[in-house]
This record gives structure tokens, C-alpha cells and sequence, in this order.
């Protein structure tokens, strides 16, 4: 046996030094390139290399390089030639002094960085692998390099420093998040990360053709794509890109930082990062305020509602339009779908008299509507529904068409904290719009009663009865409704082991259910999915944590560890009255 685990040892090592021996332009060699990013689908090419530096090797595609006149091929090198001093003066210097360093030598063990070139579909930038950070005895399509991908369409354009300062920067996060503390961020905070590096490095501008502006003109027409979930496509860059911004702009470079120098991931590193930075603000408070900073963006309401970026000082989205009739009591009742992250903009017009809104959302679920109120004026405020338990609220908007000219809602889901590696689901909710005019409450006599003829106090009569129909209508509208009494759910004996891992198990729902019933302060989230994963895992271990006497302290821990096992279930059984 420890000769085999010697030859073993013996073959990594070897595939471990593989490029030690310097590569010389002219040279060929082969690579796994992503065939989904590839304009002809293909998953390996052959590629020459054609320039090198101090800190990069650029490989380009022989289809395409050999495609090119002898004039073309001397304008690409003289391209490269700019790129990389571009590279070596300004983008690594300024995005390592501020992120920490690449992996060096890394799995290759060279310095250099490896960029190939290939023929890309025409949305494409570039791409980074991760897999290229693993030998190929771990990943079989591993290309074994510290490297990145580029679309030849742009290698003669200004704007190739853009995608390389991106895509390097995507060699940073694996180097200071994967290889430091052994975990993987999320995809959409990686993505934000490698999107601001352009603006750092003062490459963002509103040019034609500027990524940034790609990415603005992209979020304009999609204004709804949740921040989280991450389909890599065009939209997700657009809401990530101003979002980013905002963060940034408000906070400070620090929080990019210090969220990536962090065990944490996603939105909880985040959240560690404004801690550490002194901010009482966390990743729910900013993300409601920037729902209404990109709707009006006006420091003069609040510093909190604009942008400080000049570049960005005139970016609003548009909300949708709904027009309530302009005569007589009116309903206007919107069914609607939105994911977690997501920002739907309603804007209520026309109408007369007080305008109730009322808003039901799932009660499984976090909400968060703040709401802008416009008066004739043109002067603006900010408020915000305060919904129940049942996630359930109603606003009254005085004088609605006659002082205030429009309301804006802003309804928000923030339920969910982690976990975005797969397609979020759409939850649905109402809104409800209803004007209620004001009812009369005098009537005037043009002479007295007892000369009126039959036809006037007939018709004095049906105002009064109209006044009365109005004055009953409100009571019943001011008439507090019995709440149905909530269904108590009967829960069966405890009586098997639960861990994480489990999927679509009634036994775990049955748990969930459970623990949604401790509160907030155990379950927060409170879903209800049969899925044993991180959020169920870690309200078993608040749960364990409140009651260590009983449950951690009989087998000796101090802290919870998430498994379901018999100590755990014992108390949950004694509190069911089993």
C-alpha cells in the first residue's frame, strides 16, 4: 500500500509541475474552451501563442489567427501589445492592492496568467472557469492554468481592458474566497465584484459601446430581474451593475472588500462587512432604499433615495401606469408574481377621494413595501406599509386626485438569504386600489318644507338616503373584520433522525412546520419545503442553542450542530405533549 500511495503522490506531483517549461511564441496548444459561449459550439481548439509578458501569455485560436492578413495579424499583436501594458500598469497593480492577489504560482505553477482567445457568440465578453484551478484528475476538462477566456470580436477595441479586468478579477475572488477559507461565493456577489472592478479602474463610462452603458440600457428594459438569482444572462449583469454602484456609492469600496475577506458568502458576508465597517444599516435596509433611490433619485428627499455617482445622477427606471376612473367609487385589484430580490414599481394615477391600498402577501414569507407619495406641488414622501404577521397591510391616502396626484408602491420579497444556485420560484401576491368618495353631509333648502311641492321633498328625500347609503358604506369600512381563528397543525411523534441533505421529505416539513411555529427568532425564514438544507439546519441549531440545558449540555457541547437526532427530538416530543 505505501508503494502505491508513493506512486500516486508521484504522478500528482508530476501533474502538478506540467508547465513548468516556458511556453515560446509560435507554440500550439490545445484547450477545453466552453462550448456554450463558443460561436461554433466546439469544446476544444488548438491555439497559437502569439505574445507574451511578464504576466500574461496570450493564446489565440488557430481557425481565427491563420484567418487573418499578414497586415491584420501585425494590428492584433500591436493590440496585445496595448492591452497588456494597460494590464501591468493600471488593472493588476490597482485590483491586487485593493482585493489581494490571484493564486500564485497557482496550479500551473507559473506566474504568468493565460488569456485565449476564441470566436465567441456576439454577446459574449469573456467567461472564467473555475475548473481550470484543478487538475485534471479532478476536473477532467481542467485546462490546468490560471486563465481566462476573451471574444475575439473585441481584440482590437478600447474596450477589451474592461473584459480583462473582469475576468481577472474573477482569478481574485477564487484566490481570496475558495483557496483562503474553502468556500464558493455566490455567483451574483462574484459577478458584482468583477462588474465594479471596470468602475474602479475608471474604465465605466456613458460612451456608445461601453459596457456600463450596455449595462444601464439592459437594467432600463428589465428593471424586475431579481438580484440574487442568477441565469447569466444579459439582465442579471444590468441589476447587479446598479445595484453594485449603489452599494459602493453609499458605503464604500470597504464592503466589496471585506465581504470577500470573509468565511461568509452572499448576503451574510455582506452583512459582516457593513458590521465591521461600523454601519447600522444590513443588506435588507440597503436594498429597500435603493428600490426607491432608483425610482426618483433625489438627495433632496433623502441622501439615502439618489446616487453621488455623476454618471448615474439622472438614471431612474419608469413604474408601470394604473389609472383608476376619474368619477364616482372605484376598485382597481393587481395579481401579481415576485421572486426574492425582486422590485415591482406600481404607480396609481387619476381617481377621487380617499384611496385605500391594500396589500396580501403569502404569509410564509418577508415583505418589504415602502411607498412614494406625489402632491400637486411636485414635492415627494416616503413611507412604508406596515403589514402583520399574515404579511398583510392597508394604507388610506387622503384627498387622492385633489392634493396628492400619484402614489407609487414598491413591493419587495425578502425572504430568502442564500442558496441562489438554482432557478428562484415566483410567489404571488395582491394589491388592492380602491377610492371611496367622501360623502355630503349637508343639504341645503332653498325654502322651507312645508312649501316645497311633492317633486322637492322627494328629491331631498333620495340625498339624504344617498348621505345614509355613504355613512354606512365607511362604517362597514372602519368595522374591524373577525380574523378567522389559525388552524392549529397536529403534529405526529418525532420519532426519526433528520439531517442535512434530505429532500423532499413530509418528515422534514412536518419539522419545518414546527420550528415556523417557534418564531422569528428560531426560524425567521419560515419555509416550508421538505428540503433539509442550510436554513433548516442552521434554525435546528437555534433551536438546540435556546435550550442547551436539555439538549447539548446532557452530551457535553456548547453549540448547536443541526442533526436532528434523539436529544433534539425528546424535547421537541415533550413540548407536543408526547
Amino acid at each position: 500500500m505505501k508503494k502505491l500511495f508513493f506512486a500516486f503522490s508521484l504522478i500528482i506531483f508530476a501533474l502538478s509541475f506540467s508547465f513548468i517549461e516556458a511556453e515560446m511564441v509560435g507554440e500550439t496548444q490545445d484547450f477545453y474552451i466552453q462550448s456554450d459561449y463558443d460561436l461554433q459550439g466546439r469544446e476544444e481548439i488548438s491555439a497559437t501563442l502569439v505574445k507574451k509578458t511578464s504576466k500574461l501569455y496570450f493564446y489565440i485560436d488557430q481557425d481565427y489567427w491563420y484567418s487573418l492578413s499578414y497586415h491584420e495579424q501585425n494590428q492584433v499583436r500591436n493590440s496585445l501589445e496595448i492591452l497588456a501594458g494597460e494590464f501591468e500598469k493600471i488593472t493588476y497593480p490597482l485590483l491586487t492592492r485593493t482585493f489581494g492577489s490571484e493564486w500564485k504560482p497557482g496550479v500551473d505553477n507559473m506566474e504568468e496568467i493565460t488569456v485565449l482567445y476564441h470566436q465567441m457568440k456576439n454577446d459574449v465578453g469573456g467567461y472564467y472557469n473555475t475548473g481550470d484551478e484543478y487538475l485534471r484528475i479532478q476536473v477532467s476538462d481542467s485546462n490546468e492554468r490560471e486563465m481566462v477566456y476573451l471574444n475575439t470580436n473585441h481584440i482590437r477595441k478600447d474596450i477589451e481592458k474592461m473584459f480583462l479586468a473582469h475576468e481577472f478579477m474573477h482569478l481574485i475572488s477564487f484566490a481570496q474566497k475558495d483557496k483562503e477559507y474553502n468556500v464558493s461565493e455566490e455567483t451574483w456577489l462574484n459577478e458584482l465584484r468583477s462588474e465594479y472592478a471596470s468602475t474602479l479602474l475608471n474604465y465605466s463610462n456613458l460612451d456608445m459601446g461601453n459596457p456600463f452603458r450596455s449595462r444601464l440600457e439592459t437594467f432600463s428594459e428589465n428593471p424586475n430581474d431579481p438580484l440574487c438569482e442568477w441565469q447569466n444572462e444579459g439582465p442579471d449583469y444590468g441589476v447587479i451593475s446598479v445595484f453594485g454602484h449603489y452599494l459602493v456609492d453609499h458605503y464604500g469600496i470597504e464592503i466589496l472588500i471585506d465581504s470577500l475577506h470573509s468565511d461568509e458568502i452572499g448576503i451574510e458576508s455582506i452583512n459582516y462587512a457593513l458590521e465591521k465597517n461600523g454601519f447600522e444599516e444590513d443588506f435588507s435596509q440597503i436594498f429597500t432604499d435603493w428600490s426607491v433611490a432608483i425610482l426618483i433619485n433625489d438627495c433632496g428627499v433623502s441622501e439615502k433615495y439618489c446616487y453621488k455617482d455623476e454618471r448615474l445622477r439622472n438614471f431612474r427606471i419608469s413604474p408601470s401606469l394604473n389609472f383608476l376612473p376619474l368619477n364616482g367609487k372605484s376598485s382597481l385589484v393587481l395579481s401579481d408574481n415576485i421572486k426574492n430580490w425582486e422590485t415591482n414599481w406600481y404607480k396609481f394615477v387619476g381617481g377621487k377621494g380617499d384611496l385605500k391600498i391594500n396589500f396580501i402577501g403569502s404569509s410564509e414569507n418577508i415583505y418589504k413595501i415602502p411607498y412614494l407619495i406625489k402632491d400637486f406641488s411636485g414635492n415627494l414622501e416616503v413611507d412604508f406599509f406596515d403589514l402583520d404577521s399574515g404579511q398583510k397591510g392597508e394604507i388610506l391616502i387622503s384627498d387622492f386626485g385633489k392634493t396628492v396626484i400619484s402614489i407609487t408602491l414598491i413591493p419587495t420579497l425578502q425572504t430568502k438569504t442564500s442558496d441562489f444556485s438554482e432557478k428562484d420560484i415566483s410567489l404571488p401576491f395582491l394589491l388592492e386600489a380602491s377610492t371611496i368618495q367622501k360623502p355630503t353631509l349637508s343639504i341645503s333648502f332653498e325654502k322651507p318644507i312645508s312649501e316645497m311641492s311633492k317633486e322637492e321633498v322627494l328629491s331631498k328625500v333620495s340625498e339624504l338616503e344617498d348621505i345614509l347609503k355613504q355613512l354606512k358604506e365607511r362604517i362597514s369600512e372602519l368595522t374591524p373584520k373577525e380574523e378567522t381563528p389559525k388552524e392549529e397543525i397536529p403534529y405526529s411523534k418525532f420519532e426519526d433522525n433528520l439531517y442535512y441533505g434530505l429532500t423532499n421529505d413530509e418528515r422534514v416539513e412536518e419539522l419545518q412546520e414546527f420550528l415556523k411555529e417557534q418564531g422569528s427568532e428560531i426560524y425567521p425564514e419560515g419555509l416550508v419545503t421538505g428540503n433539509f438544507l442550510g436554513l433548516t439546519k442552521k434554525a435546528v441549531i437555534r433551536f438546540q442553542e435556546k435550550y442547551a440545558d436539555e439538549i447539548l449540555t446532557p452530551l457535553g457541547l456548547t453549540e448547536g450542530t443541526g442533526y436532528f437526532g434523539p436529544a433534539t427530538r425528546d424535547k421537541i416530543n415533550k413540548m407536543l405533549g408526547y
